[in-house]
């Protein structure tokens, strides 16, 4: 890809960007939030087309034009938002828009010939399965197989780590190393900088919609790489104070919802951060959901400021002072076509509606202090939440639930596919929330992550706690060996 430029209305995305990949080869590209990642991909798989530029697939002009014609030279692209069709199943998504047959379908060959995809890389599903009934790890893999039933030469995968498990994160790794064999040229989008010894050659990386530079992985330190994508050193990547443990703000005992959350015991103190670990299906998003009164709780007792408390809905969770952020904020968080204003203030319109009286400018000073406070980049409290990178999305969705000035903020998967400076910005802003009085909930994959920002950490494992070890004790082994159990 050479001189790449693309703008939209009052935003340059793209100048005069350059990238090159090798057969065979697994180049990272790198940069914060808004950097221009997902837009270069998109021109590349035909979505955007350039103003400026021009692309070379085998040292021949390429003239792609849509999203077919990308497909015929053998480009794929994984989305990090995942774009398969729930009601359908595996096989149906995969073929999709090429199903085998003249006039109709052949459902039988095509069942069979995407059970064969899912053999060939050890993928226990059946490909008659409702892509609705899987995991978002397995979702995940199944878009992996569809790219691969393309016989791609290119494939995108932009934060293909994002939602799945140390042990699904090695066999996906697995994939790719059989994908490189054969030729296979990969560009890798991730924000997580220990995958990129493991699997990457060759890294790119961009900074405010241009190209910062490249290099080969194993002649370039994280430090420089973090400096090249913000352009300023992060002194502190985990910012965390340690305060003397205060009074207990939330207890859970044997905790269940008669489905995945089984017996789940646990109490969180104020000013601390209680992290979550264990492996993708343990039950943690679970169990923080019937916490929150978005499931049925079956048994077991919660305990809030010492007081028995029944949470029959989120609306009374609130109302005890809870908060919950979840994992995907496509699905279940924001409004993707209403404004960030809409999705800052959407959960506390009582401070600003009296009877049909509407406070507007009460309304534009509470978006605008999260705004502030998240350091969410956007041009205007009027733009639409989907035009914002996933980061800011990110950042509007946790602005949204301090606006309700909760004790116990519960964060699921809290930087899921956001970039290393924002990473720290998040952190930061978790430790002075605490610092405040607050008392933090985390779940995440990460267990860099869980370690070095949590005050104690639970492990779970098939719906019940198997233990929990304090920031002093806490290793990535003896979560593991707990999870896996």
């Amino acid at each position: 890809m050479k001189n790449i430029c693309k703008s939209f209305p009052g935003v340059h995305a793209l100048q005069s960007v350059n990238l090159d990949v090798k057969a065979g080869e697994v180049h990272a590209l790198l940069g914060e939030n808004g950097a221009g990642k997902s837009t270069l991909i998109k021109v590349l798989g035909g979505i955007y087309i350039p103003e400026e530029g021009e692309i070379y697939i085998n040292g021949e002009k390429a003239e792609i034009c849509d999203v077919k014609s990308a497909q015929k030279y053998g480009i794929s692209i994984i989305h990090q938002e995942l774009v398969l069709v729930p009601h359908m199943t595996i096989a149906e998504n995969i073929f999709l828009g090429r199903e085998p047959g003249k006039r109709f379908a052949d459902r039988k060959k095509m069942k069979a010939d995407a059970q064969e995809l899912l053999d060939a890389y050890n993928l226990n599903l059946k490909a008659d399965t409702l892509v609705k009934d899987l995991t978002i790890a397995q979702q995940q893999m199944v878009e992996i197989i569809k790219a691969i039933s393309h016989q791609s030469k290119i494939v995108v995968m932009d934060e293909p780590t994002s939602s799945i498990s140390e042990n699904e994160v090695e066999y996906l790794f697995q994939i790719i190393r059989e994908l490189v064999k054969k030729g296979v040229g990969i560009i890798y989008i991730s924000h997580k900088m220990d995958e990129l010894e493991q699997i990457c050659d060759r890294v790119t990386v961009m900074r405010d919609g241009r190209t910062v530079g490249t290099a080969v992985v194993s002649e370039i330190t994280k430090d420089q790489l973090i400096t090249m994508m913000v352009g300023r050193e992060l002194k502190r990547y985990y910012t965390r104070d340690y305060l003397p443990q205060q009074e207990t703000v939330l207890k859970c005992e044997h905790i269940s919802d008669g489905n995945m959350v089984k017996d789940v015991s646990f109490e969180v103190h104020k000013g601390e951060i209680v992290g979550f670990a264990g492996l993708v299906g343990a039950g943690r998003s679970e169990a923080m959901k019937c916490l929150f009164g978005l499931t049925p709780h079956v048994s077991g007792d919660i305990y809030i400021n010492g007081k028995k408390e029944t949470i029959r809905s989120p609306g009374e969770a609130m109302e005890k002072g809870l908060a919950f952020v979840p994992e995907d904020r496509k699905l279940e968080g924001l409004y993707q076509q209403q404004s960030v204003r809409y999705n800052s203030t959407i959960e506390v319109l009582d401070e600003f509606i009296k009877g049909i009286f509407v406070n507007h400018k009460k309304e534009k000073d509470i978006t605008q202090k999260y705004i502030d406070m998240m350091s969410t980049k956007t041009p205007s409290q009027e733009q639409l939440i989907a035009n914002l990178s996933g980061g800011n999305q990110q950042k509007v969705m946790i602005g949204r639930w301090l606006a309700t000035n909760p004790k116990v903020l519960i964060l699921d998967e809290p930087t899921r596919g956001v970039d290393v400076g924002a990473k720290s910005e998040i952190y930061a802003i978790m430790n002075q929330l605490i610092k405040e009085g607050m008392a933090i909930i985390m779940i995440s994959s990460e267990l860099p992550e869980i370690i070095n920002m949590s005050d104690r950490v639970y492990v779970m494992c098939e719906g019940v706690v198997r233990g929990c070890f304090s920031h002093e004790e806490v290793t990535q082994e003896k979560v593991m060996q707990l999870a896996a159990k």
